[in-house]
């Protein structure tokens, strides 16, 4: 049963602010470029804490950003067909708080991978500088740059003048660039708060049949989630060079909700007179 009298079919009153919001700042976004200049992602969305771009207001306001119409598109769908059950079975007050807290624990967990990787690739920088060559400049590009593609022939002509300290001033250069490259990039999308949602209301309503677009087929909610999560993990485990998705930020709300969704239910929040 539904709370207040609200139905599946209807956009509760949270839901439908939220995708006002949503909107406005997509919208926002291109008319303060084009009309002012003004940059609002270098404002607005999440930035590494060492960056200069970096404000701590960003771990709210990311969640409002979006990069394209399809990005916003596929998370407002999926917090209308979501939200609003979860809306209307929680209420309006106890669905903020959720969306909230996992829209920010999202961007925690992708903060502390972030710090994690670059600390990683700070220690192996200082490893590789003790000792430079082609060979091991090669594989700290492999291992933590592996966005970035370095010429061939950069590294033979250093191989063919292995102690011309240039070639080792060009790779420092080289690794600041592509190290504050990795801190400036923003993070944006409501994609963290939107997993949480999913996550919960697949464990309110496992059973509940979902059909899918691709392939249109019936599928219970549990396992809707359990097969997203899943694929979710696999590509923030993988991190293929080039995918721009903040893999661990999807997981961060799943992550956040379910120990939230897991508080309420054992203090009987989720019953209703």
């Amino acid at each position: 049963m539904f709370r207040n009298g609200s139905n599946s079919f209807g956009i509760p009153v949270v839901v439908k602010n939220l995708l006002i919001l949503n909107i406005l700042f997509f919208l926002g976004t291109y008319v303060a470029k084009s009309t002012w200049g003004l940059n609002l992602v270098e404002w607005l969305a999440l930035y590494y804490p060492e960056s200069d771009y970096f404000k701590p207001y960003q771990y709210i306001t990311y969640m409002f950003m979006h990069g394209d119409m399809w990005h916003i598109f596929f998370n407002m769908y999926a917090l209308w067909m979501f939200g609003r059950v979860l809306e209307s079975f929680w209420g309006p007050k106890r669905f903020l708080i959720y969306y909230f807290v996992t829209g920010v624990g999202a961007a925690l967990l992708h903060t502390l991978v972030n710090w994690w990787m670059i600390t990683r690739a700070m220690d192996a920088t200082t490893i590789y500088l003790n000792t430079p060559s082609p060979d091991s400049f090669a594989l700290l590009i492999r291992d933590y740059f592996s966005e970035y593609k370095i010429s061939s022939e950069f590294l033979s002509a250093w191989a063919d003048d292995p102690t011309n300290m240039m070639y080792v001033e060009q790779t420092k250069n080289l690794i600041n660039e592509m190290m504050m490259f990795k801190m400036n990039i923003p993070t944006v999308g409501a994609s963290g708060a939107v997993f949480g949602v999913l996550l919960a209301f697949g464990m309110l309503f496992p059973n509940t049949q979902l059909m899918l677009l691709i392939p249109p087929i019936p599928l219970k909610a549990k396992y809707f989630v359990m097969i997203y999560g899943a694929i979710e993990l696999y590509f923030a485990v993988m991190n293929q060079p080039g995918d721009n998705v903040a893999h661990f930020a999807h997981l961060g709300g799943m992550l956040f909700g379910f120990f939230l969704v897991r508080y309420w239910k054992s203090k009987q929040f989720d019953r209703w007179n």
